[in-house]
């Protein structure tokens, strides 16, 4: 085998504290780096050999003069068959690499712009973004809005507009008391991914100006800038207006600003057979594994890459089945599901993944193996 790619490369991944101490899958990231923590292994055994030669002739003791040669055969030896087990996704042949997965911004470009808003989506597409996925709750008066978590404290200045009401639901606010929210000021104050830094004086007033957008304003942007939108939909509480009735006035607040429906990439289980009857153009995304016997023909999934094996990837992509992975946020990690074959990954860090040309590496095989087990 040969190696294709940059160490320098590697070398960034293989020593980015956050990636590998906080990844929250160790196992993917053994699966990424094996050959390279292999040929680690191997240097330094080969390293501890005089060590141990000189500390095996000066000793006295018997029984380790036994006992540190036959340590150290065995474990040359289980270095020496281990690579016969390693099973990384990017040893490969050149030929075989699947097409580099398509980038998701996920909830925009969050990391140069506050989450789910307009300069969040203008953000991704100025960089290239072609999906944005986002989450969508129904206001109290039946407005369809842009908001992940179910209070408005961790990214509106709800607390000093509304102090009483600060901990209610997302969804228990009208339309116009969520416009009189400020979805901005929050990113610069909090500053969640250290890239506050970076932006310049008009780009934190623009910052300041955002507000909590309408599902209708992002399918609207959407359309005129000709890229899909993902999301998650919110079923509200007991007792709202629209308990009951949130899906419908979702689709038919889409269906309004007509949009071209392969645009919509419906997530949401709620009432699917219904969405496929108003709008049989939506491109219908499964959050879930397939199942023996399933009724659904599954065409695309929207997964976690933790609850995802390659093996699975790459069963579900020669069905013909699209696989989207969320969130991927290191190039180590988008290296290792390109290789495995995934379709495409939503991201935080479209800025990081959009220009890599391979994957950060690649060992190519020229010779083949039959399985031995």
């Amino acid at each position: 085998s040969h190696l294709v790619s940059h160490f320098g490369s590697l070398g960034n991944c293989l020593l980015d504290c956050e990636g590998t101490h906080r990844v929250e899958n160790g196992w993917q990231f053994l699966q990424a780096t094996s050959p390279f923590l292999h040929i680690g292994a191997v240097i330094g055994v080969s390293a501890l050999a005089w060590p141990l030669a000189a500390y095996f002739w000066e000793t006295k003791n018997k029984v380790l003069k036994c006992l540190l040669p036959f340590t150290y055969i065995i474990l040359v030896c289980a270095l020496f068959v281990s690579p016969l087990f390693i099973s990384s996704p990017c040893i490969m042949k050149a030929s075989k690499l699947p097409p580099k997965p398509q980038i998701i911004g996920h909830r925009g470009a969050p990391m140069f712009a506050p989450e789910n808003t307009m300069l969040s989506l203008e953000k991704m597409v100025k960089s290239g973004g072609k999906v944005f996925e986002t989450d969508v709750m129904v206001s109290w008066d039946g407005i369809p809005f842009l908001m992940h978590d179910e209070t408005l404290l961790r990214t509106t200045n709800v607390k000093q507009v509304f102090p009483y009401r600060s901990r209610h639901n997302s969804s228990d606010f009208t339309w116009s008391e969520l416009q009189r929210l400020n979805a901005g000021e929050w990113f610069l104050q909090r500053n969640p991914f250290g890239t506050g830094g970076s932006l310049t004086d008009a780009e934190r007033r623009e910052v300041m100006q955002q507000r909590i957008p309408s599902l209708e304003e992002v399918v609207m942007a959407c359309k005129e800038n000709n890229i899909s939108i993902l999301f998650d939909l919110r079923q509200p509480q007991s007792g709202h207006p629209y308990n009951e009735s949130f899906v419908n006035v979702t689709v038919h607040t889409i269906l309004n600003t007509s949009i071209p429906q392969d645009l919509i990439l419906w997530l949401p289980d709620d009432e699917r057979e219904e969405v496929i009857e108003m709008a049989p153009g939506f491109k219908q995304i499964y959050g879930r594994r397939r199942e023996q016997n399933d009724t659904d023909s599954l065409d695309a999934v929207n997964l976690s890459y933790i609850n995802m094996s390659v093996s699975e990837i790459r069963s579900y992509r020669q069905d013909n089945i699209s696989v989207n992975l969320f969130v991927v946020n290191k190039p180590w990690l988008f290296s290792h599901v390109w290789c495995a074959g995934a379709t495409s990954v939503t991201t935080n860090a479209f800025h990081l993944l959009k220009d890599l040309k391979q994957p950060i590496w690649l060992m190519v095989s020229k010779f083949s193996m039959t399985k031995i087990f």
